[in-house]
């Protein structure tokens, strides 16, 4: 693990935001649980669960606090001029720093959803689940490092993407799915374990280059950004 890195997990970990990853796992396992142990049918249960909160509010919501955290909290605080003095390229910041806020966000949201997926239906559906968030995590997080970098208020910034974009324009106007990360999840989750229980209009060809380019787009960005960024902290 590179110093940047070691670095990143440190600080990520000893944040008090670190806490706010964990109720929202945590209410998604236990309502599987709950579903399942009351004998309501998968159905019934599953969209809402796996999706309506799974992939439309802890996937993002979780990406939100990480990928905001790892460069956005150190400009707040002024700890980001200890990275802008090191001789090393904007690159090799800001690429550990993303590899950091995916991994973490990852495994914090794949693991529940495994387990959700697997009492919803099979070891097979979590799986797909867990794949498709880990992919969706990567893309959320280098769209909010690189709105960390842009704006002042990064989490407003992501909450009204994930709330009103995602989670009710791409509801009444099927036609912004193909500009929604959540999208893209869920057709690749169908396509690796297609279920009933997993629906969406935007194919999965759409979904593979779409999140290609938002996360080159969104990496690039970042490292250029870095870049214009004096030892100040602001932008020169």
């Amino acid at each position: 693990m590179s110093t940047v890195s070691w670095i990143t997990v440190r600080g990520l970990f000893g944040r008090r935001r670190f806490l706010l990853l964990l109720p929202l796992p945590v209410l998604l396992v236990g309502l599987a649980v709950l579903s399942r142990g009351l004998g309501v049918e998968p159905t019934d249960w599953g969209p809402p669960v796996l999706v309506g909160l799974g992939l439309a509010v802890v996937l993002p919501v979780v990406s939100l606090i990480v990928g905001t955290g790892v460069l956005g909290a150190e400009i707040d605080d002024g700890t980001v001029v200890h990275v802008l003095t090191t001789p090393l390229p904007r690159s090799q910041i800001v690429l550990p720093k993303l590899a950091v806020a995916a991994g973490v966000t990852a495994v914090t949201v794949a693991v529940p959803l495994f387990a959700a997926g697997l009492l919803a239906d099979s070891v097979r559906l979590g799986a797909a689940l867990a794949v498709a968030a880990s992919v969706g995590a990567l893309a959320y997080t280098a769209l909010f490092v690189a709105a960390s970098l842009l704006t002042r208020r990064p989490v407003l910034l992501g909450l009204v993407y994930v709330l009103i974009w995602e989670g009710l324009l791409s509801n009444v106007v099927t036609g912004t799915r193909v500009l929604s990360i959540q999208h893209y999840v869920i057709a690749l989750a169908d396509r690796l374990a297609p279920t009933d229980l997993l629906a969406t209009t935007v194919s999965v060809p759409v979904a593979a280059v779409m999140t290609a380019l938002i996360i080159l787009a969104a990496t690039f960005l970042s490292i250029d950004r870095l870049r214009s960024f004096s030892v100040a902290g602001e932008t020169s």
